[in-house]
């Protein structure tokens, strides 16, 4: 994201309380643009504040995102999760920024976990916030992001690892489907949602839908490896076999556009919400279902041109390529 924004951008501010990451994040982009690499926690509020004096726009990325370790660590969930999404709103607020962007996940629909109904209620305080700024600059909105393919913590480093090391693949069901997005589609989903928004939309980025296995056939053929055995672990605690982008309450409330859905807020609770129709007027109902066991999905085939048209894979196919820690932990 930083990459994307430096070279029109007046200054970045990269916030995170990753020492080590940020770090190494300021070393190669530095020479790109006006980065001030900012330590700190979104769950300090006074610290906040101090990061966006002075600031236009905020892209919100910062959470607690694996599903297993949310089931066992709700609490701590909570405190990025939720009450650093409320931090950042009242920093916002307090600083004068202009539009703030708050990513979200295609797990906030019908959530079974934590970390899906935090992202949830995360949507809904940003909705919310736009609706409570008063007489202030500040719009909010949010991202619905789908699974991102190779991002760290994802399902693609895990296979990667098991397949160049000659391993079997750990597989949680063979009827597991998820809708899925690049890194760069995520970027532009967020560049663009900051670009167009009014204020108390959702974007959502139509993707396309793949199955596990399919995926895991797809990796082995483009990292030409032989086929593995798949050893089935069963469903872990909040997992679901399916993905949605909208919930049943959401379609009538969303405009179908060229690339995007956008979610309008229930004219009830929103006073934007018919701007926001007129903003939106060229957009159409959106009349199919976004579940990934229902939709049509890539073929084996396809995926394998997909993970080679982004180079997905490129880093283990290189010379030398590393190989991923075997102990990542799975989305």
């Amino acid at each position: 994201m930083a990459e994307k924004v430096l070279p029109v951008a007046r200054s970045v501010r990269c916030f995170d309380h990753g020492e080590t990451e940020l770090f190494f994040l300021h070393q190669r982009l530095a020479a790109k643009g006006n980065l001030a690499p900012q330590l700190g926690d979104i769950r300090d509020l006074d610290r906040l504040r101090m990061a966006m004096s002075g600031v236009d726009i905020v892209f919100h990325a910062a959470a607690l995102k694996h599903v297993g370790l949310g089931e066992y660590n709700p609490f701590e969930v909570v405190q990025t999760n939720l009450h650093g999404v409320n931090n950042v709103i009242r920093a916002a607020l307090d600083m004068d920024v202009a539009r703030v962007i708050f990513t979200s996940s295609d797990k906030a629909v019908n959530p079974t976990n934590v970390m899906g109904a935090s992202k949830m209620m995360g949507e809904r305080l940003v909705v919310a916030a736009n609706e409570i700024r008063g007489p202030r600059r500040t719009r909010f909105a949010a991202v619905r992001f789908g699974n991102v393919v190779g991002s760290r913590g994802s399902v693609v480093p895990i296979f990667a690892s098991q397949l160049l090391r000659g391993e079997p693949l750990t597989l949680t069901d063979e009827q597991m489907t998820r809708y899925v997005m690049t890194i760069d589609e995520a970027a532009g989903l967020v560049l663009e949602a900051g670009a167009r928004m009014l204020g108390g939309e959702l974007f959502v980025t139509k993707m396309r839908a793949l199955a596990v296995t399919d995926l895991a056939s797809a990796m082995s053929e483009v990292l030409s490896r032989p086929p593995v055995d798949i050893v089935k672990m069963g469903l872990r605690p909040g997992e679901k076999l399916y993905e949605e982008l909208l919930s049943a309450e959401e379609v009538p409330r969303t405009l179908d556009l060229e690339r995007l859905l956008v979610v309008v807020p229930a004219e009830e609770n929103s006073a934007a919400s018919a701007e926001l129709r007129k903003h939106y007027s060229e957009g159409a109902r959106v009349t199919k279902e976004w579940n990934s066991s229902l939709d049509v999905r890539m073929t084996r085939a396809e995926i394998a041109a997909y993970l080679r048209e982004h180079r997905i894979l490129e880093k283990y196919l290189r010379p030398g390529g590393v190989i991923p820690d075997r102990d990542a932990m799975a989305e």
